[in-house]
């Protein structure tokens, strides 16, 4: 499988990198920071004049028509910066809503499984449009549900973990909704599942970034930090790290995006399609939340005191990427299912 850019690819990044530096670069997002709604209209309408929201639309219907494998690239760009508000479930959502490929932001939520006791929390719910509810990752064949703003009940956390993630708990029982006929629950959540994995890249990415400017430029003892050697172990543990999330969510971007790829990795694996899909999905999600959490521990390790302060924002990388591990499955119930598939 070839993880070279083409360079329509190489041009999409470099678009959307302007995009963001441009509307919504950190230090303007930190302005909103632990607002109810951190949304910011002028950055967002920049992400749909720049067809953000349409990317997985067909051509046909007004939309880009680009796959999951240019996707992963948008959600990398943007986890860089750590883009506020429910992005990538309205781009997730876009091919089967029409509100959500007009930019108008929906959020996606997971049913929890039978005999969970945690409270059911929503993300952003007073930026949403509508909530889209996903059965059970056991159940894959009942359809999801679209359920109105107005309809939900719930209420605000008042201090959620992530500052750029503001968070309501919803009361039981959950509306009813409206079913969205003919859309595949498995699909919406493996389209949302890379996404969020390819936004966990950007993180990743990012605080080696940060984390080997720092080095290079603190001084002790009369020389760069980042010349002795636990440094350079730490950073270069991080890069190797950050380098395996990218090439498996590329990967599974690209094993969705393309049947003639799946059918013949199955096809060598020994296992079906749908196997090999789950696999490889959930085995990029376990690296990509890895990669961002411990290079986000090592960032703020390199920093030193510097990295514990509230003004530098290694912790805003950290907590957005506890947030996200935290959905679509969590670490033991993703390895569980490569477990199963093996």
């Amino acid at each position: 499988m070839d993880f070279e850019l083409s360079q329509d690819q190489r041009d999409l990044q470099d678009g959307i990198r302007a995009v963001l530096e441009g509307s919504l670069s950190l230090e303007t997002s930190r302005g909103r920071e632990g607002r109810d709604d951190v949304v910011d209209p002028k950055g967002w309408t920049a992400l749909l004049d720049a067809g953000v929201f349409g990317l997985f639309v067909p051509e046909s219907e007004g939309g880009v028509g680009l796959g999951l494998a240019e996707g992963v690239l948008v959600a990398e760009e943007m986890g860089r910066v750590l883009v506020p508000g429910p992005v990538l479930s309205t781009m997730a959502l876009a091919p089967i809503l029409d509100a959500a490929r007009d930019g108008i932001a929906h959020g996606l939520f997971e049913a929890p499984a039978r005999g969970a006791t945690a409270p059911g929390l929503v993300e952003h719910p007073d930026s949403i449009h509508a909530l889209v509810l996903l059965p059970p990752l056991e159940d894959p064949v009942t359809e999801p549900t679209l359920i109105e703003h107005g309809d939900l009940r719930y209420s605000q956390v008042l201090e959620p973990l992530d500052p750029f993630t503001p968070l309501g708990v919803l009361q039981e029982p959950y509306p009813v909704g409206v079913s969205l006929e003919g859309t595949s629950s498995p699909q919406l959540r493996q389209r949302a599942m890379v996404l969020t994995a390819g936004f966990q890249v950007g993180i990743a990415t990012a605080c080696v970034e940060q984390a080997t400017a720092y080095a290079k430029g603190r001084e002790q003892f009369g020389r760069p930090i980042g010349s002795f050697q636990a440094i350079k172990h730490l950073l270069a543990d991080a890069l190797c790290r950050s380098e395996l999330a990218r090439s498996a969510v590329y990967a599974a971007a690209v094993t969705l995006d393309d049947p003639v790829v799946a059918t013949r990795e199955a096809d060598t694996l020994g296992c079906s399609v749908t196997q090999l899909q789950w696999r490889v999905v959930a085995g990029a999600k376990i690296l990509a939340d890895e990669a961002a959490i411990t290079n986000a521990r090592t960032a703020i390790q390199v920093h030193g005191g510097m990295g514990f302060t509230w003004e530098v924002p290694m912790h805003l990388f950290l907590k957005r990427a506890r947030v996200l591990s935290s959905t679509f499955g969590t670490r033991s119930q993703l390895a569980d299912m490569v477990a199963a598939l093996i």
